[in-house]
């Protein structure tokens, strides 16, 4: 059974193009003409050529005879259609190619721009893949049948206008265009209509590929670490294969319907031939009107084969229209209020009575509540799955809580405006991401007021400036993507040095030392806390000399705060923390 998408591709496909006019309707206007003036020229070419046939060659033949002048002007007449037609087809082309790229540059700037609002919730449930594919084949798919669709209304009209003329010249081989045109226009639409599943399939297979092949190259590591290139390629294999098979189902379609295309106008012209003797016998036309008419016929095939490509594009130009607006609608978007945080220096962070779920899984935290104040610095203490990383979270609203609330300076913050919060808190996640470019511009990020003065103070706060100076090039030597050049430990006081760069009022260390030895996470907590870094610290720490260095620390259980204190009274009155502080410093040894 055919979905409603089968059924109504048609007229699905055309709105979508006719949304592309409504925004670029410029370009699309000088396409048309462009085009039209295209069609026009080709039915003008015809009856130039069936009047020199009847009235210079035939009578060439049976006279002996050819005037100079006349085929002096023929020729002038022919080139000055040739100069027309090549300025049609640039003026066409020129409508058409601009305004198909400029459709796909819009859109992938507003997948691109809602990927970035949507929250990270969002993303996890979604593969990388397949939101590369949204940006890139997707949205090039919507947009392919912009380029033949200028040519197709100007075909239309051309159609029309060969109608015409062909009535004005003989009914009886008016009648056959009347017969092909429309017959041409349902083969079009019972194509659309079978096209339509095995594009959708083709479309949705391209990014199942690009999916699973993002997957594989992203853990190209743990797969060679495993042996597991083999089992890898077979996975991959069978996902190749299937996209091959829906590209064979739409080669097949494609395969049957470019030959009935080709066939209906030299039907037409055989027609017209047979028909065209019969009238010419009983002098009804003349020899230039016969040949004017066949000839039309001959050179219509290809301008009427541009009806056929939009037609053959509309399928797959709904699949990819249907997959950018998913996410172009998508939900989940975090509002902002207008308020500013006062003052300068280090900020205060309190969470109160704060649970939360993610989506329909059950709580991961359980009416947390505890402050931060400012210029100190608190530990986050707990098994792994106590929601230590969502509370880290939470913290720089990269989600909002299901219950409480969590606030700066006395401001929630979903009062702040979007500025306020980026400028006021700093994440530094658990796994370090570093951008494809030097490491000036890994950590300056292009920010306003991010000099190299700046720069460098984050680089000696994160103990990075001894092997930041032992690089070839310094600041701006190249650290390849995802920072391949670099360890863990120097990716890791990279994105340090890049939070400490926009002089945060609150930083949360999300495990963020974790690949460093503990002399120099030691060395970085202790600058921290100096005097040239006014922020407060909310750090999740699993090593006892980290822990040590904090104000309070912040013991968690299941999503609950079970105690808060100094290390040293956690350990006195908490046999759970100091159990698991001892095993972490066991599993160090």
């Amino acid at each position: 059974m055919r979905s409603s998408t089968s059924r109504d591709v048609l007229g699905r496909g055309l709105r979508v193009l006719g949304h592309a006019i409504r925004l670029e309707p410029r370009l699309f206007t000088y396409g048309v003409i462009g085009s039209s003036l295209f069609g026009l020229l080709i039915i003008a070419n015809s009856y130039l050529v069936g009047a020199v046939t009847g009235r210079i060659v035939v009578p060439a033949l049976t006279e002996h005879r050819v005037s100079a002048a006349e085929l002096a002007l023929i020729a002038v007449v022919f080139l000055g259609i040739s100069g027309l037609r090549v300025a049609s087809i640039f003026g066409r082309r020129l409508g058409a190619g601009f305004m198909q790229f400029r459709m796909q540059a819009r859109y992938r700037r507003a997948v691109t721009r809602r990927y970035l609002a949507l929250p990270p919730a969002w993303h996890q449930r979604h593969a990388t893949g397949e939101l590369l594919s949204n940006a890139s084949s997707d949205v090039e798919a919507a947009w392919v049948p912009i380029a033949p669709l200028p040519f197709a209304v100007g075909t239309i009209v051309m159609i029309v206008a060969a109608l015409v003329s062909l009535f004005l010249t003989d009914w009886v081989l008016a009648m056959v265009g009347v017969t092909v045109f429309p017959s041409l226009f349902l083969l079009n639409f019972v194509y659309s209509r079978r096209m339509s599943p095995r594009q959708i399939r083709a479309q949705r297979m391209r990014a199942k590929v690009s999916a699973v092949a993002h997957e594989s190259f992203d853990g190209a590591l743990v797969v060679k670490t495993m042996g597991r290139e083999a089992d890898e390629s077979r996975r991959f294999g069978v996902f190749v294969t299937e996209l091959r098979d829906a590209l064979i189902a739409v080669g097949r379609l494609r395969g049957l319907f470019d030959p009935l295309m080709d066939a209906l106008p030299s039907l037409g012209t055989l027609a017209v031939l047979l028909l065209g003797a019969w009238r010419l016998r009983s002098g009804a036309i003349g020899v230039d009107e016969l040949v004017s008419v066949a000839f039309l016929f001959t050179v219509l095939a290809f301008p009427v084969r541009a009806i056929g490509w939009v037609v053959a594009e509309l399928p797959r130009s709904v699949a990819g229209w249907d997959r950018v607006q998913a996410v172009l609608a998508a939900e989940g978007d975090l509002a902002y209020g207008n308020s500013a945080l006062d003052g300068t220096g280090a900020a205060e962070l309190r969470f109160d009575r704060v649970s939360h779920r993610y989506l329909d899984g059950p709580r991961v935290l359980h009416d947390v509540s505890f402050t931060v104040p400012a210029g100190r610095t608190v530990a986050l203490v707990g098994a792994t799955g106590s929601g230590k990383s969502t509370i880290a979270s939470l913290a720089v609203r990269l989600v909002d809580p299901e219950s409480g609330t969590v606030g700066v300076d006395g401001v929630k913050l979903p009062d702040l405006s979007l500025a306020a919060l980026a400028g006021a808190a700093a994440l530094v996640p658990q796994i370090p991401f570093v951008f494809d470019d030097t490491v000036r511009g890994n950590v300056a990020l292009d920010r306003p007021g991010v000099d190299d003065a700046a720069v460098r103070t984050a680089i000696d706060l994160a103990q990075a400036g001894t092997f930041v100076g032992g690089l070839p090039h310094g600041l701006d030597t190249p650290v390849g993507e995802r920072g391949t050049s670099l360890s863990g430990g120097q990716r890791q006081r990279i994105t340090l040095a890049r939070a400490l760069a926009g002089r945060p009022r609150l930083l949360v260390l999300d495990d963020a030392t974790s690949a460093v030895d503990p002399r120099v996470e030691a060395a970085i907590l202790g600058a921290l806390r100096g005097p040239d870094s006014a922020a407060s610290i909310l750090v999740v720490a699993y090593r006892r000399a980290t822990i040590a260095l904090a104000d309070e620390v912040v013991y968690l259980e299941r999503g609950r705060v079970v105690a808060t204190g100094t290390h040293t009274e956690l350990m006195n009155a908490q046999p759970g923390y100091r159990e698991l502080v001892t095993a972490y410093e066991k599993a160090e040894q």
